[in-house]
């Protein structure tokens, strides 16, 4: 039998909950856990970031690869403005340093990092703006990462991870 207030296992006969003390009043039912958000999508949530920073860096190496072949001989004849090519090197190296921050996330969140949540939780707000992928996945994480309770699951999680 599980507590209906935080899912904590309990036996028959006790009449409070040990986690958050809640009284058992009449007749105990049997029943599951309830379920836990972060448990759930905190995997999925992980690699959707390993993914979207992939994505990410490989637009950074083409960017910056663009930069400095194509870009850095056409100023000569009448073509872009001297600017353009370092403009977009740093452009690039922005973004190269926006994917090495999803794939440390990534990485925190599917090792259960303490760390992991409030890092992942700016980097979403900062990725919708990143239309359409990053939008989403700013969304969802935001979705499974930025409610009150989720601060209490995922310390539970981090604190799982780290008893095993």
């Amino acid at each position: 039998m599980f507590c209906d207030k935080c899912g904590t296992a309990v036996q028959g006969d006790q009449r409070f909950c040990s986690r958050c003390g809640r009284e058992f009043t009449g007749t105990m039912v049997a029943g599951y856990p309830r379920p836990s958000r972060v448990r759930e999508h905190i995997r999925l949530l992980g690699i959707l970031w390993l993914a979207l920073s992939a994505f990410n860096a490989v637009g950074a190496v083409v960017l910056f690869i663009i930069a400095n072949t194509l870009f850095l001989h056409l100023h000569e004849s009448s073509g872009p403005p001297l600017w353009l090519h370092p403009f977009l090197g740093f452009i690039a190296i922005i973004i190269l340093a926006k994917a090495a921050a999803g794939f440390l996330i990534g990485w925190g969140l599917l090792h259960r990092e303490p760390w992991a949540r409030i890092l992942t939780i700016i980097l979403a707000f900062l990725a919708l703006f990143n239309v359409p992928f990053g939008t989403a996945l700013g969304i969802y994480t935001l979705w499974v990462l930025l409610p009150a309770e989720s601060d209490e699951e995922y310390e539970k999680e981090v604190r799982s991870v780290s008893a095993a």
